[in-house]
């Protein structure tokens, strides 16, 4: 039984697991915790106060004619922001020590343009971390609503259709959100622990967590186009210097393994992600909630899995559910394995990492 807690400065316990020359067969520590667990964490749902509230409104008012995004943040809207310093400083620490979920609720959205909601939230996260590229093109900022592209566009992506997502991570330590619009019915939020995956697999399938814990094949995304090669190799549950972190997106590997470019996954392989994919679907082990207009989502990519269900939008264009997605890279983050370089790049501790290589002209 190995602890996932060394202690860390204050109340903060780091989400570790002591070093060894094999896996633990159990993770414990603030990382880990069940389905309805999560609500009870004081880290997970945060309300902003009167002041916090008021500090937006002013801030968002200061852009209504000058936006700023995909820059560095208006020193202006720095200050007026400050009431938030504290909050967004304690979501950093609590992301990586604690649950790895922050749900944020109260951003005024009321007699806003969209343009000045992103230009705050924008400002806003910089104190989370740094924003890195979301595609080939660079972009940091990211519009997640359903664009219509057909099933065979080379532009389609998960974020921008109205299906249902499988369980995944992304390709950053911390993915923020802020919700501009709901959709008429659908789009629920679902959250797992990693750890309480891992720990689940090891209890009844070591077998199948062995595999897990070696490389698989991803190919790379149809929009992810500036890297040297197609495909690269990360293992989906892995440990450094005693930090625990998964990455998982399953269409990509089962892109890699379709190609025929790459050698085929052993059927003890495609058996695994099955049976993590399998055991991820046990309500018991997941949190479901809705984000609303005006709410803000933060979330440890190595220590949780998320995803959304299917959902109907509105008929009117200005009430179709729309969101502002960001991948930051937090200076506070977990060192990694160093088979995530090719795909993540730098691996040491608190390093600009993550996010999709400008495409080379």
């Amino acid at each position: 039984m190995h602890e996932s807690g060394r202690k860390a400065t204050g109340d903060n316990t780091a989400s570790t697991v002591e070093s060894s020359k094999s896996p633990p067969a159990e993770i414990r520590g603030r990382l880990l915790w069940h389905g309805e667990e999560l609500a009870r964490r004081q880290d997970w749902l945060q309300q902003l106060d009167r002041e916090q509230v008021h500090a937006i409104s002013h801030a968002l008012a200061m852009f209504a004619e000058n936006t700023a995004t995909n820059s560095e943040p208006d020193p202006d809207a720095t200050h007026l922001l400050s009431p938030l310093n504290s909050l967004l400083q304690q979501t950093q620490t609590n992301l990586e020590h604690g649950s790895g979920a922050t749900w944020i609720r109260g951003f005024p959205l009321t007699d806003c343009t969209t343009s000045q909601a992103a230009s705050v939230f924008w400002s806003l996260v910089h104190r989370i971390g740094t924003p890195v590229s979301q595609t080939a093109s660079g972009e940091r900022l990211f519009d997640v609503r359903d664009a219509g592209f057909g099933k065979e566009d080379s532009r389609t992506r998960g974020p921008n259709t109205r299906k249902r997502l499988s369980f995944h991570t992304d390709r950053c330590d911390v993915i923020g959100f802020l919700c501009l619009q709901q959709a008429k019915a659908g789009g629920e939020n679902h959250l797992v622990s990693s750890a309480a995956l891992y720990n689940r697999i090891s209890s009844e399938r070591p077998d199948l967590l062995a595999e897990l814990l070696r490389p698989y094949p991803y190919q790379r995304h149809n929009v992810d186009r500036g890297n040297a090669t197609a495909y690269c190799y990360q293992p989906i549950f892995s440990f450094c210097d005693g930090f625990f972190a998964t990455s998982f997106l399953r269409v990509l590997i089962d892109r890699a393994d379709a190609s025929g470019e790459v050698p085929s996954l052993t059927d003890l392989q495609r058996e695994a992600i099955d049976y993590l994919e399998q055991t991820a679907e046990d309500r018991q082990l997941q949190y479901r909630f809705q984000l609303e207009r005006g709410d803000m989502l933060f979330l440890n990519n190595w220590t949780t899995l998320h995803r959304r269900t299917e959902f109907i939008d509105w008929p009117e264009p200005e009430r179709r559910r729309h969101l502002l997605r960001v991948w930051l890279s937090v200076p506070n983050s977990r060192p990694l394995d160093p088979r995530f370089a090719e795909n993540f790049g730098d691996t040491r501790r608190g390093a600009l990492r993550g996010g999709m290589r400008h495409r080379q002209a």
